[in-house]
């Protein structure tokens, strides 16, 4: 095996040249690449199919690897590279059907769009062809690339968004039910006692809290469980000229995801002559789906959280037949076969009812768990949007090209130059019964089926709205009581509440002011938690010293803080505590917990736990009381508290999908991060994952400001760099200033990026 040097040098040498001249097929004219300081690449092309043949060109010179990596993820075949690890991602991927269901919406696509996907695989494929080395990843592996096929990138777009939201809080009740009881309502991202809504904006609301009495249809569940049964987020906001600094709307947030290597997001510039646009791509998709701005109008999202998957308990016979109202029915059945790199290949079933497939559960028990969702039920035209976007003018103009988009739901904000500003919830959302949203509903009485969907028209928005700031963050979009039943989950509003707090401060409503505000590290939850600690009494002299210093803390989660390191200790020592004392910590291995990536209970019991503590609500204790767990807790962390400050014991692993099989090359694949502050609760969001204790798991994966109008004032920066190449100097060259919060300019004006210091590309018609 190679040593660390020579993977090095490969690596050095798998960099593809970025300057010069290369013979692109297809191309009608000469287009031009140029990369900034940064590397970002800033593509030029005649016409719009040149332009995302260029932008396939590119993607595939920046992240060839990443964009097979994320395809064979799609398509249920990454265990072929990586491994034994991958198969239940690749086997929920099969039995989702994500290659039928891409394949399909590719068909239906229109003209423009079908054009579109076509042009930008041909770039790919070009790539590949091209006489430019491999990355280094296809060293390690000893692969070689596969070809590209337009509707790859319906494919790979379906994947980064497969099954957000809704599906994950379902099964982790449906577990719970047999254990909580009543309780099992209670199970949801906590509330805050209340909700800040986007929609009336700033409004606050109560959530309706179910009763099993109102879920009466999920007792089929307690049947079928037996009686032994044992976020990611993000920010943005929008600032209307006459409330911001500068005098003309500032849109500015930032992406939480699990920090996954190379970024799912790669710094983009396309031009032709029907638009001007840069923005945040996704590295196998043209277009700029996510966060954009092309001259006009500027446009952002946050994952919404609206309900847009249903689990439906299914009855099956001893014959495998499943029961609809009066008869029973053949489900479909197929067999697939996954290779896995190192083992021999595995089968499985997969079984598909009226509702969708089985994703939990064993039909020969007589009872599972099938999966409907709008990412597959029917046929999706997300990407006809993607085209349309890039040439709208204003914000309402925007929100009409994104008619019939599907594949995830956002809260999709924008600006524009007119001064407009605005929030759309952008998804397709199906009309059915608000209970569908807390429980797996049966699936043989034909009550709970979907009924037709939202119209467009009809999804909630808002234009110019009081008062003149806008956040979203991952916070209830509208009231329970909206007349379309939207949403059951969704994030506590602490982050919503504290950006909309800190836009108060008039000096913040502006392009300096997004930094500070996407730098914010104050917590709520653990000033809640101080006080929960002033009364508490009984303590030994260590632990009594513990909790003195933690109500003398600020309760900011800063890097440099010892007692933010303190306060995670004690939070996870007190959650672990409230997994045993409910029993809901045995739940863990479920079958009903166990699709791909799974559920684990003491990360869905972190996340409610502020709200039992803030109510003392003891009904899930079975007889123990908050306090008791709570000093104990405290006793634990006394003991041997953390000695690091919460920067180093919060610092991430960036972990390379490939560098547990390649060792050696590891120390190259693996960049090193700066220690962190912030956590899940707080405005810089770079949170943890309870089960695998304080190391930030996920945070912004990119930051960015737009300031309307004057373009060159606006700023980003991603948690790495532009490049996926890890012999590339644009590997991580991003991260210092983004793990300070700070953005670096965003350049988009020609002429200063045709005088600047990158290098330069022409791509040729062939």
């Amino acid at each position: 095996m190679a040593t660390l040097p020579e993977w090095e040098e490969a690596a050095r040498r798998a960099v593809p040249p970025l300057d010069g001249e290369v013979a692109l097929p297809g191309l009608s004219a000469p287009a031009t690449v140029i990369r900034d300081g940064l590397g970002i690449p800033h593509i030029r092309a005649r016409t719009p199919r040149d332009a995302f043949l260029a932008q396939g060109f590119v993607h595939a010179q920046d992240r060839l690897f990443q964009m097979e990596l994320n395809r064979r993820r799609a398509l249920g075949r990454s265990a072929e590279w990586l491994g034994p690890s991958a198969f239940a991602a690749d086997a929920l991927a099969r039995r989702l059907g994500v290659e039928a269901a891409s394949r399909r919406d590719a068909a239906a696509l229109s003209a423009e769009a079908r054009e579109m996907i076509e042009a930008y695989a041909a770039g790919v494929n070009a790539f590949i062809a091209s006489a430019a080395p491999r990355p280094l990843e296809y060293q390690l592996l000893g692969a070689e690339p596969e070809p590209w096929e337009g509707w790859h990138c319906i494919a790979v777009m379906r994947r980064l968004g497969l099954l957000m939201g809704s599906v994950w809080f379902k099964l982790w009740r449906a577990a719970a039910l047999p254990i909580a009881g009543e309780g099992t309502t209670l199970l949801r991202y906590d509330d805050g006692g209340g909700d800040l809504l986007i929609a009336p904006a700033g409004a606050e609301a109560a959530r309706w809290r179910a009763t099993l009495a109102d879920l009466a249809p999920a007792a089929a569940l307690m049947e079928a469980a037996g009686a032994d049964a044992t976020g990611g987020g993000s920010n943005n906001w929008v600032v209307a000229p006459a409330r911001s600094a500068t005098g003309r709307p500032v849109l500015a947030g930032d992406p939480h995801r699990v920090f996954e290597l190379p970024n799912m997001y790669a710094q983009g510039h396309l031009a032709c002559d029907a638009f001007d646009v840069i923005g945040l791509t996704v590295p196998g998709v043209p277009g700029f789906p996510h966060f954009a701005q092309n001259g006009r109008v500027a446009w952002c999202v946050t994952h919404t959280f609206a309900d847009i998957h249903d689990l439906y308990v299914e009855r099956f016979d001893a014959q495998g037949r499943v029961r609809f109202r009066d008869a029973w029915e053949e489900p479909a059945r197929r067999t697939e076969t996954i290779a896995i790199r190192g083992q021999a290949a595995r089968e499985i079933e997969v079984v598909e009812t009226r509702h969708g497939p089985v994703i939990a559960g064993d039909p020969a028990s007589g009872s599972a768990l099938a999966l409907k969702s709008v990412q597959f039920a029917e046929t999706d035209l997300s990407f006809d949007c993607l085209p349309r976007m890039l040439r709208a003018a204003g914000v309402e103009a925007l929100y009409e090209a994104t008619r019939g988009w599907g594949l995830i739901d956002h809260n999709l904000l924008a600006a524009d130059v007119e001064g407009r500003t605005g929030w759309l919830l952008r998804a397709r959302v199906p009309r059915r019964g608000r209970e569908n949203g807390w429980l797996p509903v049966p699936g043989w009485t034909g009550e709970h089926e979907w009924r037709g969907w939202i119209a467009h028209e009809e999804m909630p928005r808002l234009i110019d709205p009081a008062p003149g700031f806008l956040v979203t963050a991952n916070n209830r979009p509208v009231p329970d009581d909206h007349p379309d039943y939207v949403c059951t989950d969704c994030h506590p509003p602490y982050r919503a509440r504290r950006i909309e707090a800190l836009l108060g401060d008039a000096r913040l409503r502006s392009v300096d002011g997004a930094a500070a505000i996407h730098a914010d590290t104050l917590s709520q939850p653990a000033r809640e938690l101080q006080g929960r600690l002033f009364d508490l009494d009984g303590l030994s002299p260590a632990a009594e010293a513990l909790r003195r210093e933690l109500l003398a803390w600020d309760a900011r989660m800063e890097a440099r803080s010892l007692s933010a390191a303190r306060y995670v200790a004690l939070r996870l020592a007190l959650v672990r505590r409230f997994a045993s004392a409910s029993g809901l910590g045995a739940l863990a291995g479920h079958d009903w917990l166990s699709p791909a990536p799974g559920v684990a209970p003491l990360t869905q019991l972190w996340w409610a736990m502020p709200n039992l503590l803030r109510a003392d609500d003891k009904a899930l204790l079975r007889g123990s009381a908050w306090d008791e767990l709570l000093r104990d807790a405290l006793e634990e962390v006394a003991a041997t508290p953390p000695m690091t400050d919460w920067g180093e014991t919060h610092r991430p692993r960036f972990a390379h999908p490939l560098s547990g099989l390649f060792p050696n090359a590891a120390p190259l694949l693996d960049p090193p991060a700066l220690a962190l502050g912030g956590d899940g609760d707080t405005v810089q969001a770079n949170g943890l994952v309870a089960p695998f204790g304080p190391r930030a798991a996920y945070g912004a994966l990119a930051r960015y400001v737009f300031d309307v109008g004057a373009w060159e004032n606006s700023r980003w920066s991603v948690f790495l760099g532009a490049s996926g190449h890890p012999g590339s100097p644009h590997y991580r060259d991003q991260h210092e200033a983004w793990a300070a919060c700070r953005m670096l300019p965003m350049v988009s004006d020609w002429s200063a990026l045709e005088a600047g210091p990158g290098p330069s590309q022409v791509l040729r018609p062939a």
